[in-house]
């Protein structure tokens, strides 16, 4: 008799929870969880996936149409022609998306377009003190996630690595509430940039030179930038990476005094790559370049050396340039 009377209080809690777990489950399907990242100093939190995502430039928007998620875009914001020339051949939903516009946005654009999540970083789309900031746009409702690469622009000193892509990938993914594609997508990248680091063990490191724009000075790529980790993964060592920031400047005699061992080009297309090759042969010193006299010049796009998913194949097209012969 006394175990009976324990029984029923048992089962109407069983009951109970029961129902609850129901109740969990039902809020769940119609309502995801708030999720909370980090974004560079900042912790942003998400009510539920966007539905009106934007994005600024290709490099970025790739990070989202690597994940799938064009349907959850409102549209991107930058080059027209950067996405039709190089978005396209990769991913191809993105003929789908829209250009909203092609310079830095103002508040009043993304308003205007209703929009309900804003991916974009620092000299990505948005400049401290500017119109256009997390802490402003928060006033409105409109969470703001930031490009890990850009945070040295706020402050923030981390040696960049490709953890730096694979950290907003995986954020993007919890955010949307894509988080098995982001892992897979992560895991796959992970893997071929591991098989290089098998082919390049023991190979000597090789100084590279960054060439991103002519000038009085040279425009590069400093110790805080992408394509400071893309040549150490592959393999070589970033002339500039004693050079603070993200893209820099130094200069000319600089780089003559170093005299790299290669020079690796960023091809912002409309003949771009004809200016840099003309401006270093029109130049004593730099048209004694060893690089330059041997030829060891690679051409990448924008959106490979610049944060996106392009980055696992810039890493193994840098280590087969600088290793593939050796």
């Amino acid at each position: 008799m006394t175990g009976l009377r324990m029984g029923f209080p048992s089962l109407r809690l069983l009951a109970g929870l029961a129902g609850a777990g129901l109740a969990l489950c039902a809020t769940s399907a119609g309502q995801a969880a708030p999720v909370t990242v980090r974004s560079c100093d900042r912790m942003v939190t998400v009510t539920q996936p966007p539905q009106r995502a934007v994005s600024y430039d290709s490099n970025l928007t790739e990070m989202m149409l690597a994940l799938d998620l064009t349907d959850r875009m409102a549209g991107y914001i930058g080059h027209r022609d950067r996405m039709r020339a190089s978005a396209l051949d990769l991913f191809p939903k993105a003929a789908q998306l829209r250009q909203i516009q092609r310079g830095y946005p103002n508040r009043e654009t993304l308003l205007g377009e209703g929009v309900d999540f804003y991916f974009a970083g620092w000299s990505y789309g948005m400049r401290a003190g500017g119109e256009v900031t997390p802490e402003k746009l928060a006033r409105f409702g409109i969470p703001v996630y930031e490009l890990t690469e850009s945070c040295v622009r706020i402050g923030r000193r981390e040696k960049p690595t490709l953890d730096f892509l694979y950290r907003d990938l995986l954020n993007l993914g919890r955010i949307f509430g894509v988080e098995a594609r982001a892992d897979s997508l992560v895991a796959g990248y992970r893997r071929r940039i591991d098989a290089v680091s098998r082919k390049i063990a023991g190979k000597p490191r090789l100084d590279v030179f960054l060439f991103d724009s002519p000038g009085r000075v040279a425009g590069t790529a400093g110790a805080h930038s992408m394509p400071t980790a893309l040549i150490e993964a592959a393999g070589g060592r970033n002339m500039a990476d004693d050079t603070p920031g993200n893209w820099t400047r130094i200069s000319w005699e600089r780089v003559i005094e170093r005299d790299p061992d290669a020079i690796i080009m960023m091809d912002f297309g409309q003949g771009d790559m004809r200016r840099k090759m003309d401006f270093l042969a029109a130049r004593p010193g730099l048209r004694e370049l060893r690089a330059f006299r041997q030829g060891r010049i690679l051409t990448l796009g924008y959106n490979e050396l610049t944060p996106g998913p392009r980055n696992v194949t810039a890493v193994e097209k840098i280590a087969e340039f600088l290793h593939g012969d050796h």
